[in-house]
Parts: C-alpha cells; structure tokens; sequence
C-alpha cells in the first residue's frame, strides 16, 4: 500500500450553484458538481464529478463558486454508501476536496471588492488564470 496514490484532479464548470450546509459542530460543508468535457477521435462527452469540501474551504467555495463558474478541483476519491428512502443501497463515487481555484473570468461586480473580500477569507486568486480565456480548449 506504500506506493499507492488517491489524486484526482479536474478542471470544468459548476453545473449549479453549490449547496453549503453547517454540521452541529458549526463546520461548514459544501457541495457541487463540475462538469467535466472529454474528446477522443471519434466521440466526446461530458463527465460530472461530485465534490465535497469541508471547513473554511466549504465556506470559501459557498461564497465565491456560482452555477457556470471554471474551477480546477484536486482532492481524494471516495466511494460513499446509503440507504434511500425506498430501503435500496446506493453509492456515490465522489471528490473530497483540498484544493480549489476559481479559474475563468474576473466575478461580476466590482472586482477589486471581490479581490479583498477573497483575501479577507484567507483566499487570494493567483494573478494571471483570471485573465485566461474560459474558451481555450483543453
């Protein structure tokens, strides 16, 4: 097990605006799904990840991540197991966050606001992937 690794890395598009909930401890938990597009020489598609993240990075991505938002996600694949309401087991294959940048274009707004109130949080976006065209293929 000493040579075995869980990294998952992504780059796509909220396909809705994240969903934050706080636990009874106050921790903050926050939600999403990102779009995932892929090419091969005869097909294309589109994947969706889940994503999970927990604590003051939950909090940040409630805050900043909107439906339509590019983001890069990296983190740790788990498979999580319940029961629904009808008593049938199902599975969820899902993202565990612990990285996230907000990629694309500047936020609306008035963007040098939105900068310090990222930097407030303890989130500065690094300069340069807010100047990236959203449309450059991957």
């Amino acid at each position: 097990m000493a040579n075995d690794l869980n990294r998952c890395e992504f780059i796509g598009r909220l396909g809705r605006d994240p969903e934050t909930r706080f636990m009874p401890n106050g921790d903050a938990v926050c939600n999403f799904s990102v779009a995932v597009g892929w090419k091969s020489k005869d097909k294309e598609g589109t994947e969706w990840v889940r994503v999970n993240a927990y604590k003051q990075l939950a909090e940040i991505c409630g805050k900043y991540l909107t439906k339509g938002s590019q983001v890069y996600v990296s983190g740790r694949m788990a498979t999580r197991k319940w029961t629904d309401k009808d008593g049938q087991e199902r599975y969820s294959t899902e993202i565990n966050l612990d990285q996230m940048q907000m990629l694309g274009s500047k936020p609306e707004g008035d963007p040098a606001r939105e900068h310090a109130k990222a930097k407030q949080d303890g989130y500065a976006p690094q300069s340069g992937f807010s100047d990236m065209d959203s449309d450059v293929p991957f």
